[in-house]
């Protein structure tokens, strides 16, 4: 008798495990402490972390300048050396060639005072637009605010800018140019400049981070600014002999702010430059530009925090 075989009754596909949706994950992160890798602080916080490391970015500030120069023979010495010879070019061409000297008194200590300044903002934001992308091994390798980089940049042109302001000193007393209690008004005058120039590196710093070639523009477009800063000239001599220039063309230069940063400084230094040659509301123009720079340039900054270093 044969036996007849029969399949067993086919089961019903076991049914597919519920998934978790994003809310449960996140309460379930969140119930262990635990947080997305990489993301951005708070405001507060993320001001908390920078100050926390405020050794490191003084003490990289303080290396970064060291090794600077330490394959030149010359070592340090060109701190001071390479803002002296930018100076005597200018003195040559402008000074001498193109007579800018004319109607401005002091023209030596003058034309130096603003040779070192423009430099100190100059060197800042060329090291800021490279502050990231220079720097990807260290900002892949290593978890801190990325803010602490261009701060630091701008602190080392800080301390360089020291370094000259010694030299200037010597030049100042060499030209007959007597101390004065005026000359403690440079104080205010650079710690209103190092806020304007972190500021603008920040904001370089985030846009080169996206635009390596941004690097390869930016000495041209400084090049163009320090033309219309009154680096080599006196903008109020400009202003008081072309009057057929229109209204607009004065303000602009005036309002400059590396134009305003530099003739604080000559005010502050140089007895032959008087206050009638500043532009009006001088020192709320000096903070303005230092709170919008400086304020607007770290918030933007922190924005992109945790977008540096990928991609």
């Amino acid at each position: 008798m044969s036996q007849v075989l029969h399949s067993p009754p086919p089961t019903a596909p076991a049914p597919a495990p519920a998934q978790a949706d994003d809310g449960d994950l996140a309460a379930l992160a969140a119930r262990h402490g635990l947080t997305v890798s990489g993301a951005r602080a708070s405001l507060p916080q993320y001001i908390r972390e920078l100050w926390a490391r405020r050794h490191f970015i003084a003490a990289f500030s303080t290396a970064k300048l060291t090794a600077q120069y330490s394959q030149a023979k010359l070592g340090q010495l060109w701190q001071v050396m390479t803002p002296l010879l930018n100076a005597a070019v200018y003195y040559l061409i402008f000074g001498v060639l193109l007579q800018t000297k004319r109607g401005v008194p002091d023209y030596v200590p003058f034309l130096v005072t603003g040779v070192f300044i423009w430099t100190f903002t100059q060197s800042s934001i060329l090291a800021g637009t490279r502050a990231i992308s220079g720097n990807l091994g260290l900002v892949r390798a290593l978890h801190f605010p990325r803010a602490a980089l261009p701060i630091s940049f701008c602190l080392q042109q800080l301390q360089q800018l020291l370094f000259s302001m010694a030299a200037l000193v010597v030049i100042l007393l060499g030209f007959g140019v007597p101390p004065a209690a005026s000359w403690a008004l440079a104080i205010p005058a650079l710690v209103l400049q190092f806020t304007f120039n972190a500021g603008m590196a920040m904001i370089l710093a985030r846009l080169g981070s996206r635009t390596p070639d941004l690097a390869q523009l930016m000495p041209f477009v400084l090049r163009t600014w320090m033309y219309a800063s009154g680096v080599m000239f006196s903008i109020d001599h400009i202003l008081r002999t072309h009057t057929d220039l229109p209204s607009w063309v004065g303000t602009v230069l005036q309002a400059n702010p590396t134009a305003v940063y530099i003739d604080l400084m000559r005010f502050a230094l140089i007895d032959s430059f008087h206050s009638s040659q500043l532009p009006p509301h001088v020192w709320m123009l000096a903070t303005g530009w230092a709170l919008l720079a400086g304020v607007g340039g770290f918030i933007y900054f922190w924005k992109a925090e945790e977008t540096y270093g990928r991609g």
